[in-house]
């Protein structure tokens, strides 16, 4: 049975609901997850969803700010939102689908920026990004019994040399330090997650989700980095069959910084 997921950083879906709409009808995900909504519930645009197909739709909003929301064309149950560091920001959410019958968490997280200086005894931004990642060492594939887990969403951290389109210029830049990098990979070696973007292109290979507003030709320039990530339990790395990054959506009207990542499994 097939099955595809998909992760992306809209930046406001309000603004951006015309291309999230473009995305879904020419990829067709079964799961859509987003983050930075920026939008508090009862503002969530539900309708344009749900003439698509996406009937489930779970959300963990906030103005302005933050926010992460989960849209199925599958029913999703027990529904979790985790306040991590205890700041009250809209950051993760999960729930329950079953797909090929398997049971399978999904998590979707936006982790934070942490600002521009890497240095925490300056840039309190910075200290709550290590601090988001400190807790998230504690969240294992694993958890639950006959479940299987999917985690997905902007990490904003690109932890490979490859991840970045400099590994020598962006050592001291906020979303590749060494401090940053080591701490999301001992997330996923404590959680026991495989890196499902990795798992079929070595990391000896250039791979980016987000592209800067701030390049005058972000194509041109391709200075990219790989904040996006798509991760699950141990048993389902055997039935992904490929990643999509659709590297196009960054060039569509009024667009995201990030583009979407979805990733198809035969289960």
């Amino acid at each position: 049975m097939g099955f595809s997921i998909a992760t992306w950083n809209i930046n406001s879906v309000r603004l951006r609901m015309p291309i999230v709409e473009q995305f879904l009808m020419q990829s067709q995900p079964d799961i859509l997850c987003l983050q930075e909504t920026k939008v508090v519930n009862e503002l969530f645009p539900y309708a344009p969803l749900r003439a698509l197909g996406y009937e489930h739709i779970i959300i963990h909003g906030q103005k302005g700010y933050h926010g992460v929301a989960i849209a199925s064309r599958i029913p999703l149950t027990e529904d979790h939102r985790q306040d991590y560091c205890n700041v009250g920001d809209s950051r993760h959410i999960s729930a329950i689908f079953e797909r090929g019958g398997r049971r399978i968490r999904v998590h979707n997280f936006y982790v934070p920026a942490g600002g521009d200086e890497p240095d925490r005894t300056i840039n309190p931004k910075f200290g709550h990004k290590l601090d988001f990642i400190e807790e998230m060492k504690h969240l294992h594939a694993n958890a639950e019994q006959n479940t299987s887990a999917i985690l997905v969403g902007d990490l904003n951290i690109a932890p490979f040399e490859h991840d970045v389109w400099s590994h020598k210029q962006l050592l001291k830049i906020v979303s590749h330090t060494p401090v940053e990098t080591d701490g999301l990979i001992e997330v996923m070696k404590r959680g026991a997650w495989l890196d499902l973007m990795r798992q079929n292109v070595p990391e000896s290979e250039k791979l980016y989700t987000w592209w800067s507003y701030r390049a005058k030709d972000w194509e041109a320039a391709d200075r990219g980095r790989r904040l996006d990530h798509i991760w699950s339990s141990s048993d389902l790395g055997p039935l992904l069959q490929r990643i999509d990054i659709l590297k196009a959506a960054r060039g569509w009207d009024r667009p995201s910084d990030h583009v979407p990542v979805t990733a198809h499994f035969n289960l």
